[in-house]
């Protein structure tokens, strides 16, 4: 994942890469190579799974990684906001790595945050991580948010449902390229539902053809949206490898 954040850094927030359009139960959606879908309509920006100050949760558990994914996270979520210039900015749950991470929030860390959301609306939505909220951080906490017909939450619930759009699983998916399998990230959706891939860039994948990805697509429809270098790659669940 952190090959996003060369990407960001690349970009400086300036340059338009090629996203995907999508549509979710009838409400027409981008898929950005840089992991958020904006709904242009609304002017609704949507990340999922930042787990910011995940190196810091591991510490207070006596396991030392780099201390940068914070910063690293923030810096490809500031280039995707520069982008879009969104009205409003969703998080779809476990924005922290665990429930203290958000009070525990370094100064600094917390400026950026405000910075991006200055003249602009945020929701954190609760998640199975942090699920009493954010402390001291613009925007509000919910569990859910409606809009159009969309629901967003973290967990997407089970069965096929209309409107979804969930984090929680980190879906991936591999393809097979010049006789090598390329895994990535990716968007799942077959237009009733949208799965969102991790933001963070120090989280993992979860394949889709996973056990627990079971029932919540129509197969026949599900199109996985790759997360590649500088574009989407958009490739129908049949022609998945795994």
């Amino acid at each position: 994942m952190m090959n996003r954040l060369a990407l960001a850094r690349e970009l400086n927030g300036l340059a338009a890469l090629p996203g995907v359009e999508t549509s979710v139960h009838g409400v027409a959606a981008v898929c950005d190579p840089l992991g958020a879908l904006y709904v242009p309509d609304a002017g609704i920006l949507v990340v999922s799974d930042l787990h910011l100050e995940k190196g810091a949760a591991f510490a207070r558990r006596g396991m030392l990684l780099p201390p940068y994914d914070t910063l690293a996270t923030l810096t490809v979520l500031s280039a995707v906001i520069s982008r879009y210039d969104p009205k409003l900015v969703v998080s779809l749950g476990d924005n922290f790595h665990d429930r203290v991470g958000s009070a525990h929030l370094p100064e600094a860390f917390r400026s950026l945050i405000s910075e991006m959301a200055r003249g602009r609306e945020w929701i954190w939505i609760n998640g199975n991580h942090d699920p009493d909220g954010t402390v001291d951080l613009p925007g509000a906490s919910v569990d859910e948010m409606h809009y159009n017909g969309l629901t967003f939450r973290h967990e997407p619930k089970g069965g096929l449902q209309k409107g979804e759009i969930a984090g929680h699983l980190h879906p991936a998916a591999t393809v097979r390229r010049r006789e090598k399998s390329v895994r990535r990230p990716c968007f799942a959706t077959d237009g009733a539902r949208l799965l969102m891939p991790a933001f963070g860039v120090m989280t993992g994948g979860l394949d889709l053809r996973h056990r627990a990805m079971k029932g919540l697509f129509d197969q026949a429809s599900l199109i996985a949206h790759l997360l590649g270098r500088d574009r989407i790659y958009s490739v129908r669940f049949g022609n998945l490898v795994g």
